[in-house]
């Protein structure tokens, strides 16, 4: 997070991050990443977009975690507060080796 930071301090960029625009430029960057699978498998898009697809994941990973930042939000903490709503709508009894949404549990 500091790297982030100090990048976009130092081209002064902060003032055009506002929360509503960071989080739009996720949604958009997450687009990106998915053209790079468009009208593709899985090992053709890895095959032919590797190197823009990692990109394009940096690019989705830093707006979420600038976003993160600038609510004051620890991202680990977020993360495992996360996965533990996880567990409980998932668990492992009704989810393991399974593809269905908790919705669709009997």
């Amino acid at each position: 997070m500091k790297e982030i930071n100090h990048f976009r301090e130092e081209r002064d960029w902060r003032k055009f991050h506002k929360l509503k625009d960071l989080a739009l430029s996720v949604s958009i960057e997450a687009a990106e990443l998915l053209e790079n699978f468009q009208w593709k498998t899985s090992e053709e898009a890895i095959q032919e977009n590797f190197d823009n697809i990692q990109d394009e994941i940096a690019d989705v990973l830093i707006y979420s975690y600038m976003l993160a930042s600038d609510l004051n939000l620890d991202i680990d903490t977020l993360i495992l507060n996360k996965l533990e709503k996880n567990k409980r709508k998932y668990p492992l009894e009704k989810s393991k080796g399974s593809k269905q949404k908790y919705t669709e549990y009997n």
